[in-house]
């Protein structure tokens, strides 16, 4: 009986000895599978004494190959037990002679197989060890204190954990599969100079089998804590040269988080070329960015960075990049650490990539990073200068405005060898400027219309978007993108859509240009409308735009200012979205006299319309062209009483001097607490009087000004008020209108037409009149004024 239990234990012993030699040596499943069926034969026929010598050589002779630390460590326990005959070990399992009621063991085994032919074990943890995530055996180099920190450093966050969106990439996001998504890192193939500093995922590392990464994974099981710093930064290199599909099982097998541990324990004996080495073989593992482990290599980094040198920093932040983690406390330290003295071309450029992907830029930093551009502009290629631009932009990096103009030159001078994507960021760099580089500009009408069937949805509406911001209306290029768009809507996302429609809107196309266009677009926004909770902003954008040509989509209105909707965008606090609020509530109260949907509740109304009344009394009110014209109506008038700076539509954010005229011309005081608009409450300044060295005489100039019959105005109404005259006079600026044209933007338009839907005669100062005149002779100004005036009362 005693013998058929040793019996029955040693042949258990043996299967599992024959199941682990056999996995070792990465044998297929089908041979793995064969050798289990030769051992129960050999085990049948009483051949099982010279098996199990045989297994054990075999085992010893793989050990001594593929280990041969570990094989040493085992000749030392073998001649402990030479001379201590009378020490027996015997190591005890006791899931080796369980049998599971519902499953054979040809099942078992074959489940084995299955697990161990995909090249990664996912280790079960016994009872014991539950608590510990890891089941990472213990190490005579790590102590108690080590393991604990280390313990709750890798407890914060699991790996695969999806890390925390950032306010930018909540939105949804264009398909990977996108044929017309751009490359960023194109310009990194530009010069050879860029392999020191940057990572080429065109030159992914030759994959390695599954099996050769088995390997790697079971030595560090075996070698434990005997690691060295340089054991680790080579198995790591190693398992990152992994197929890019079979990275996830590599990343969840438990000594893959062992080897982690062991590089965290490692991280002072790195050196900065192996430590550079890991953090890239973290990129090709695809390692998440909330990892916990990350956050002990930035410390490391920071602490490093003064004795590094400035490839090796680039670098850094180069793979700081490609791991998609945020880490401003270190590109601080590249900052702080960086000569420009000694830049390259590669060098500059990939510093202003890192700045424009960090989103910011130290402004003690900008003055050096114009001088060093300006000296190699000349050596830029192509897409090197669209990554400038795109760093500058992405970076809010303001250089002065001649820094500005020559690297435009250098894009205007290479436009045609630039890609769309290049092109794109100079016209995101000239957005935000605000620099009206007149020939880039004239170029665009031409390239853009050529280039617009090759581009998608981003690229035309960063294009549209940069010409609203530059005032610059060019029908070549908006009526291009218009036709382009409706087969693209589909594609847009919120931020898309709403963009574009302020694009056009604020450009004054109308829908009978493009009505595929604007229909196309409003679908796009009903598509997306669960975007909004995450985005209210671009829905307000959007709608505004539609609002500038007359468009009232009655349902996304509603939407818009719906309790729960302003609640949520009036938390935003950053984004000022009270003022959007308060021109779409104002605009539909004016606009849609039917409407019974949601509107803006008091409060937020009044506050926006105080917030707007301050920034104009400094701002808008104090410029030279209004107080002239301030001045002068009064003195024309009879007074002070007769003239009013007022905001008389307060949601259009702009001001207007009120004038009442009784039906026969006479001028009436004005109500300074007209509801419709804002008092002036601060005090007018002197009145303007006619200097005698003029040389002009004053009856004379009023009687001519009495008899100057002027052209109306085309939007005035063809009847007359039988009580009173409302005049909102408006001082105009070059703002207010297309590039070049007397087209009125969008929110300007908005406000023209309704203030004649309020009941007003709209008398506008137009500034390519009026400017000039700002240097002629009072009496030429008060002729014009006077004209203005009465001309409108035809």
């Amino acid at each position: 009986m005693i013998y058929h239990v040793e019996r029955k234990t040693f042949q258990a012993e043996l299967k599992f000895f024959i199941i682990s030699l056999l996995s070792s040596l990465c044998l297929s499943a089908y041979e793995l599978m064969s050798a289990c069926v030769i051992y129960r034969q050999l085990a049948r026929r009483g051949h099982v004494p010279q098996c199990y010598k045989d297994v054990l050589l075999a085992r010893k002779l793989h050990r001594a190959l593929c280990d041969p630390e570990a094989e040493a460590d085992e000749q030392q326990k073998e001649t402990e037990a030479a001379v201590h005959p009378g020490v027996y070990r015997l190591h005890y399992n006791p899931t080796l002679y369980r049998r599971p009621k519902k499953e054979s063991d040809a099942a078992a085994i074959k489940a084995k197989i299955d697990e161990d032919a995909q090249g990664f074990i996912v280790a079960t943890p016994s009872f014991r060890q539950q608590s510990n995530h890891y089941s990472v055996s213990s190490s005579r180099r790590l102590s108690s204190t080590k393991n604990k920190l280390l313990d709750l450093a890798f407890n914060k966050a699991s790996e695969d954990r999806t890390p925390p969106r950032s306010f930018d990439n909540r939105e949804a996001q264009p398909s990977e599969d996108d044929p017309y998504k751009p490359d960023p890192r194109a310009f990194q193939r530009c010069r050879p100079e860029y392999a020191s500093t940057t990572l080429d995922f065109s030159q992914r590392p030759p994959a390695i089998r599954s099996e050769r990464a088995l390997q790697l994974l079971h030595k560090a099981s075996v070698l434990k804590g005997s690691l060295k710093a340089a054991d680790v930064a080579e198995f790591l290199r190693e398992l990152g040269h992994l197929q890019p599909e079979q990275t996830s099982l590599a990343r969840s097998d438990t000594r893959f988080i062992m080897l982690l541990r062991y590089s965290v324990e490692n991280l002072r004996q790195f050196s900065h070329a192996q430590l550079l080495q890991v953090l890239e073989s973290f990129v090709w593992l695809a390692l998440s960015p909330a990892h916990s482990i990350l956050g002990q290599f930035e410390s490391e980094l920071i602490q490093r960075a003064p004795q590094m040198s400035l490839p090796q920093l680039l670098l850094a932040a180069d793979l700081w990049r490609c791991l998609k983690k945020p880490v401003p406390q270190f590109l601080q330290q590249l900052y702080d650490s960086v000569e420009l003295q000694h830049m390259g071309v590669a060098e500059l450029v990939q510093l202003v990539y890192i700045m424009g992907e960090g989103r910011h830029c130290p402004k003690d930093l900008v003055g050096r990073i114009e001088t060093i551009l300006l000296r190699h502009l000349d050596k830029l290629e192509p897409e090197e200068v669209g990554t400038v631009c795109l760093g500058l932009f992405k970076s809010q990096t303001s250089l002065s405005e001649r820094a500005v103009a020559c690297l435009v030159d250098k894009a205007h001078s290479v436009v045609g060898e630039m890609t769309d994507f290049a092109m794109v960021n100079v016209m995101k760099l000239l957005r935000f400027s605000h620099l009206d580089h007149k020939v880039w500009l004239e170029v665009m009408a031409q390239e853009v219309p050529r280039r617009v069937p090759g581009m998608g949805v981003m690229g035309l509406m960063h294009v549209t978007l940069a010409c609203s911001a530059l005032h610059y209306r060019s029908d070549a290029i908006l009526m291009s993108v218009a036709e382009r768009l409706p087969s693209l809507a589909q594609q847009c996302r919120s931020k898309d859509s709403c963009k574009l429609l302020w694009s056009f809107g604020t450009l004054g196309i109308p829908p009978s240009q493009c009505p595929d266009l604007y229909s196309s677009l409003v679908a796009a926004m009903r598509q997306r409308k669960a975007e909004f909770e995450h985005y209210p902003e671009h829905l307000l954008t959007g709608l505004l735009g539609l609002a500038f040509v007359e468009q009232f989509p009655e349902d996304l209105l509603a939407l818009a200012l719906s309790p729960e909707f302003v609640s949520q965008a009036l938390k935003k606090t950053q984004l000022e979205l009270s003022k959007d609020l308060f021109t779409l509530d104002g605009t539909v109260g004016l606009e849609l006299p039917h409407w019974t949907g949601p509107r803006l509740a008091v409060r937020p109304r009044e506050e926006a319309a105080k917030m707007l009344w301050r920034y104009a009394q400094t701002d808008i009110c104090q410029k030279p062209e209004v107080l002239e014209a301030e001045r002068l109506l009064q003195d024309l008038l009879g007074g002070r009483q007769f003239v009013c700076k007022r905001m008389i539509l307060p949601h259009t954010r702009s001001i207007d001097l009120l004038v009442h005229l009784d039906p026969t011309g006479i001028p009436l005081p004005v109500n300074d607490m007209e509801p419709s608009g804002l008092s002036h409450q601060s005090s007018p300044p002197a009145l303007l009087r006619l200097e005698a060295d003029e040389g002009v005489n004053q009856m004379r100039v009023e009687s001519e000004l009495a008899t100057t019959r002027p052209r109306m105005l085309t939007d005035t109404p063809t009847k007359l008020n039988k009580t009173l005259v409302k005049l909102a006079i408006q001082v105009s600026n070059r703002n207010h209108y297309c590039y070049q044209s007397e087209q009125l933007m969008g929110l300007h338009a908005l406000k023209r037409r309704q203030l004649h839907l309020a009941g007003y005669r709209v008398v506008e100062v137009n500034h390519w009149e009026w400017f000039p005149l700002l240097r002629k002779r009072q009496a030429e100004k008060l002729a014009y004024l006077h004209c203005k005036i009465y001309g409108s009362m035809d």
